[in-house]
């Protein structure tokens, strides 16, 4: 006689609770619960306004950087919370990494470009073999390989875009935020982009805002949708499973957004 199996527990990179966000007087974000399980893609869609992106910057403290911002409630990382006093902005920044609407290579050359990151960091191993890691990650290496020493602005736009991802890389994080990271590019290097993050997603959490509803539901496995209400707060309407949002929401405000009849 068998018996079933055990439910294997789910681990979650992140966890938000209770976050509330300000800028300034003005609420923009209120009272968000949600769990981000590890080696997913977890997408974060909305109207224009709805704090999206807010919140994604909310994870790797890129909001401090703005003097009227304030935070409530707790953002875990594992189990350390991102916000407890005497927690480096800099380091969380190294575990939880960005990618950016636009591709922004620094001016340097693509080798010095990936290696940035672990130069300041006081990495003491083999550049040369990170260098090559990480754009074989991004994969980029084999359209680069004999190219390392020219500027990573002579790349076209999804190139770019993926030695910025490779940048990223190149400090090993566990978690990496990408937001709108294909509205810049053109649809042959958006699907490449698409198709980076299902590999990477077997080695790191992903997290993407992303306008573009096919795109949700073709690379993400959790869908996260936020809207705002009339005061232009924002708030979590539904999270779950991307092919059960998208099939079945249930909440009747999450099918208008997906179908187009508001948003």
């Amino acid at each position: 006689m068998t018996t079933a199996a055990e439910p294997v527990a789910v681990r979650h990179a992140l966890r938000f609770e209770g976050v509330t966000a300000y800028y300034g007087a003005n609420k923009v974000i209120t009272n968000v619960d949600m769990a981000v399980p590890e080696h997913e893609v977890t997408a974060i869609i909305g109207p224009s306004g709805a704090g999206k992106s807010t919140l994604l910057r909310c994870v790797n403290r890129m909001n401090d950087l703005i003097p009227a911002f304030r935070m409530d409630g707790k953002i875990w990382f594992g189990d350390y919370d991102l916000y407890a006093p005497g927690s480096d902005p800099t380091q969380i920044r190294y575990q939880i990494g960005m990618v950016f609407q636009r591709p922004n290579p620094f001016s340097k050359s693509i080798y010095d470009n990936v290696a940035f990151g672990p130069r300041i960091n006081g990495f003491n191993g083999r550049l040369d073999d990170i260098v090559e890691e990480s754009l074989r990650a991004a994969a980029l290496w084999e359209e680069v390989k004999d190219r390392l020493k020219e500027s990573g602005l002579t790349l076209s736009g999804g190139q770019q875009q993926r030695l910025c991802i490779a940048r990223a890389l190149a400090v090993q994080p566990s978690v990496i935020l990408m937001d709108e990271p294909c509205s810049a590019l053109d649809p042959i290097a958006t699907l490449a982009i698409e198709e980076l993050m299902q590999e990477l997603k077997k080695r790191y959490t992903i997290v993407i805002v992303t306008h573009n509803m096919q795109q949700a539901g073709r690379v993400s496995d959790k869908t996260a949708l936020l809207m705002p209400d009339e005061h232009r707060v924002a708030h979590l309407v539904e999270f779950d499973e991307t092919s059960r949002m998208f099939t079945n929401p249930t909440d009747e405000r999450t099918e208008a957004y997906i179908t187009g009849r508001i948003g």
